[in-house]
């Protein structure tokens, strides 16, 4: 492991957290020293919170590495990582953090293990500023089984803010031997929308059938023919800590593009405006022409930087969140991206590093 140690400024573009989580998957499989300083230097509470540092300590654990400013509060931290090896591991920030974004940070990592690995994720599986689980399952999964990356999980407790309290185990299949790059650039058209509307704790099922009728009104009125179903639950009390309720959509194409619209439910808003704008959200990505969502988007570019050969997906305007995991990207790696502007839509274009096990 090259002892030279690579410094990352965390308050450049989106200054956030996905600087860390990116930063720190880059430098286990690189075995590249890091050192981030100003961390979440804009945020009303910047440095380290709880969730960012169990996913620290997760990266940690999983390297057998070396940590240093690794608590609450802290806007520096070194990382030293060791190697990544496949076995069981936990992480609970003790909060209602999402598990999702600990799941970011470990995926990239596991899938490069010299063996099968299995996690326990604690925290909120249905948060606000993040992934909500269902939307991982039924849009992110399946584009990434295309770069040959393979995950199954199990939701054993659902966990909702502020208690959190939710548990997830996931298992990972190492790739082999690196990851294939992937071309998705037809979107095609809508053949179907499904969703998921539920609510949890104390919570009544009229309230999922609230969600997703008007989910049904709007998406029916924008979408004429198309087959619309989704279904309406009430979680199982024993798979619930706390109190909470959302719907997350996803349209199917005719040539396999999945893009996805969700919403959370919160104390004041109607259940009607909680349907309708997952719905808007799920218009506004399909009528945009692009071949993935504005939530996935980011999330796709740390698997092209790491594939094999090129990789070319169909975009929407570039979020901030993209440009920024671009710029760790190309920071940490020899990956070159490209954006090219192609009609009302836009290519992201990558050359991979072919990256593999060490």
């Amino acid at each position: 492991m090259s002892q030279e140690i690579l410094e990352i400024d965390g308050a450049t573009m989106e200054g956030g957290g996905q600087i860390l989580r990116n930063a720190i998957a880059f430098s286990a499989l690189l075995k590249k020293p890091i050192r981030v300083f100003n961390i979440r230097a804009g945020r009303s509470n910047p440095g380290l919170r709880p969730q960012h540092l169990a996913g620290l300590l997760l990266a940690k654990d999983l390297t057998s590495g070396r940590l240093k400013g690794g608590k609450v509060g802290s806007t520096e931290i070194s990382f030293y990582p060791g190697d990544i090896q496949g076995k069981k591991y936990y992480a609970d920030p003790g909060t209602a953090g999402s598990v999702m974004l600990l799941f970011q940070v470990a995926f990239p990592c596991l899938l490069f293990a010299d063996a099968k690995s299995e996690m326990n994720l604690r925290g909120g599986t249905n948060a606000d500023m993040a992934p909500q689980i269902d939307e991982v399952l039924m849009v992110f999964k399946p584009i990434m089984e295309k770069f040959g990356a393979k995950f199954e999980c199990e939701i054993i407790k659902r966990g909702y803010f502020p208690k959190g309290g939710g548990e997830v185990d996931f298992f990972i299949e190492p790739c082999a031997p690196h990851l294939k790059p992937v071309e998705i650039l037809d979107v095609g058209n809508v053949t179907g929308i499904e969703g998921r509307s539920y609510v949890g704790g104390v919570l009544s099922l009229k309230m999922s059938h609230g969600m997703a009728d008007s989910a049904c009104r709007y998406l029916g009125n924008a979408f004429p023919g198309v087959n619309i179903k989704i279904d309406r639950v009430k979680e199982p009390d024993e798979m619930v800590i706390g109190i909470g309720s959302g719907i997350v959509l996803m349209a199917k194409t005719d040539t396999g593009c999945l893009i996805g619209g969700a919403s959370l439910g919160k104390r004041g808003v109607s259940v009607d405006d909680v349907g309708e704008k997952a719905a808007k959200e799920l218009e506004k990505e399909i009528k945009s022409s692009a071949c993935v969502d504005s939530h996935v988007q980011d999330q796709l570019v740390i698997f092209m930087a790491l594939a094999k050969g090129k990789s070319r997906i169909r975009i929407g305007p570039p979020t901030l969140h993209t440009k920024t995991a671009i710029w760790v990207a190309e920071l940490m790696t020899e990956a070159k991206f490209n954006i090219i502007e192609d009609g009302k839509t836009m290519i992201m274009e990558c050359e991979g590093i072919g990256f593999e096990r060490r």
